[in-house]
């Protein structure tokens, strides 16, 4: 009897514990439901509703279709013709986003950028694990001091003295390049070239950041560089890739799920955490051995240095010291080789604008000094800012909201109920989205001509339409962001593809190895990278010959 009692009362508070938690979790879905509820209440109240593009699925909106499109930059401008220059956007999970395709409004939301608009938690989630809390990741005052400490390795003065490694890494490749030749039949031989600039931007960055020659352009295999190289080497997502990452831009923990690409990105975090760290151990033991000159102090890894034993304001930990390394690694090694080579896609595809180049540089002469870069070639100026508006290395990012604010626009636009609006009211959560590349290329932004490589329009007076003007950026492009994002690193990486191309374009000459009319694609690499279609990885290969 005692043990059917015992029994029985471990039946029951069993079957207690399970209502209890049943209960527990009941009440916990039905808060979060709630709370979801009057968080979407209150952004419909909020926010001004817009009108904007169908879903095409019930789950996914409209995301999948940018997601899986060869030119998104196309599908945000078709929207903006027909919606207006702010519209929305269904997105997965019932989400919404806001795009931006006006000048005015663009303007207002990058002086707001770091504080009002900020990271989404998926970027976040991706920054941290690949290249922990860094510049791009930090935000609000964090991001202040963490730019400032970094800004004096970036000035005139300091990109003036460097300008020298650019053109140690050009003359390695043409050394290289003229041993090719030579040892062809004929008088031209095949370069992949896209490997080449990667190996130019990689000893470049190495050298002039961080005081280290990774020997890339020597053959060496430094573990950085394959780490690089296996994101060349997989760009095709999967439909379930794909899927993946759209479910975790809503839900960001199931990034913590091991798929090849999240892989990919902790592999390569984690070997640039270890270089950085190895070189930061090297360049201590050189500054205490009094090593290292007082110039040093003002490069980009002399500055770090520094920085963990300055005060509160410039102070950063040794963590934000390895980010700002991983950041500034990845950034000098893929967003340049990325220009570099549309540079020379565009050059070989279009050989007036190529022989026009060359004739400019061997009328110099002498290879350029950084203020010369900017004050005495002007065409060589036009082709590299024409490459940066037709294809910039970002061509799109997302933010959301961190508090309410209300965008001011150039232009009225239809709201959702018909009325007309010059503003926008922005809640609380709210994901706005700008394309870049979008704003870099729309007709109604440059003018008839602006899907052409056309260098001229940034010579002549009339070059650049007056709505391109009121675009806020470098050079009216938003190639290089604006506001307190502004890439800091902007006049490295200008001077950098100045620099290489005065010394290759002078020296050769270089054809699609197919024809003029080859096709070239996008494909994904850490950032999207250009391919000839047909080719393995990302190979761009061009016929190069010597100018005699």
């Amino acid at each position: 009897m005692d043990v059917i009692s015992v029994a029985s009362s471990s039946n029951l508070w069993a079957t207690v514990r399970s209502v209890g938690a049943l209960n527990a979790t009941c009440s916990f879905v039905a808060l979060w439901a709630f709370i979801k509820v009057l968080r979407t209440l209150r952004w419909r109240l909020k926010t001004t509703q817009l009108r904007g593009p169908p879903r095409t699925s019930f789950i996914y909106g409209i995301s999948r279709d940018l997601a899986s499109s060869k030119d998104s930059a196309g599908m945000y401008e078709r929207w903006a013709t027909e919606y207006g220059v702010a519209y929305m956007i269904p997105s997965i999970l019932r989400r919404t986003e806001i795009v931006l395709c006006d000048p005015k409004a663009i303007a207002h939301f990058y002086a707001r950028e770091t504080w009002t608009y900020v990271q989404t938690p998926l970027s976040l989630v991706l920054m941290e694990s690949s290249m922990g809390r860094g510049l791009l990741w930090s935000q609000g005052e964090d991001h202040r001091r963490q730019r400032k400490a970094l800004t004096p390795a970036f000035s005139n003065a300091a990109i003036r003295k460097i300008t020298s490694v650019f053109y140690d890494s050009a003359y390695k490749a043409k050394g290289a390049w003229d041993t090719a030749i030579e040892s062809s039949k004929d008088d031209n031989t095949v370069i992949e070239v896209q490997n080449w600039m990667n190996h130019i931007s990689l000893d470049t960055v190495g050298i002039a950041g961080f005081s280290h020659d990774f020997g890339s352009l020597d053959g060496k295999r430094a573990s950085v560089t394959e780490a690089f190289d296996n994101f060349g080497n997989n760009q095709q997502a999967s439909a379930v890739n794909k899927a993946f990452m759209l479910f975790a831009s809503v839900f960001p923990i199931i990034t913590k799920i091991p798929t090849k690409r999240t892989n990919l990105f902790k592999k390569l975090g984690m070997t640039m955490g270890e270089i950085s760290n190895d070189l930061l151990i090297r360049s201590r033991r050189e500054k205490d051995a009094n090593l290292s000159g007082k110039d040093e102090e003002k490069s980009i890894i002399g500055l770090l240095i520094k920085s963990e034993s300055q005060d509160a304001e410039l102070h950063l930990s040794k963590e934000e010291v390895v980010a700002q390394m991983k950041v500034l690694l990845l950034a000098g090694y893929e967003t340049t080789s990325i220009s570099l080579t549309w540079t020379l896609i565009e050059l070989s595809q279009h050989p007036d604008v190529q022989t026009r180049l060359r004739e400019e540089l061997l009328a110099f002469g002498s290879d350029p000094t950084y203020d010369q870069f900017k004050a005495n070639l002007p065409y060589l100026d036009a082709v590299v800012h024409e490459i940066l508006r037709l294809h910039p290395p970002v061509g799109e990012f997302t933010r959301i909201a961190a508090a309410d604010d209300v965008i001011p626009l150039s232009e009225p636009v239809h709201t959702d109920s018909g009325e007309m609006t010059d503003s926008i009211s922005i809640a609380k959560g709210t994901l706005i989205t700008i394309s870049g590349a979008s704003i870099n290329r729309s007709l109604a932004i440059w003018g008839p001509d602006a899907k052409e490589f056309k260098p001229d329009r940034w010579l002549s007076k009339d070059g650049i339409s007056g709505k391109a003007k009121e675009v806020q950026g470098h050079r009216h492009l938003l190639t290089f962001v604006d506001g307190p994002r502004t890439c800091l690193g902007k006049e490295f990486a200008l001077t950098e593809i100045k620099a290489v191309l005065s010394v290759l374009v002078k020296n050769f000459v270089f054809e699609m190895r197919d024809g003029p009319d080859t096709p070239v694609e996008v494909v994904r690499g850490i950032l999207p990278r250009p391919r000839v279609v047909g080719e393995d990885g990302i190979g761009v290969p061009l016929r190069v010959c010597r100018y005699e």
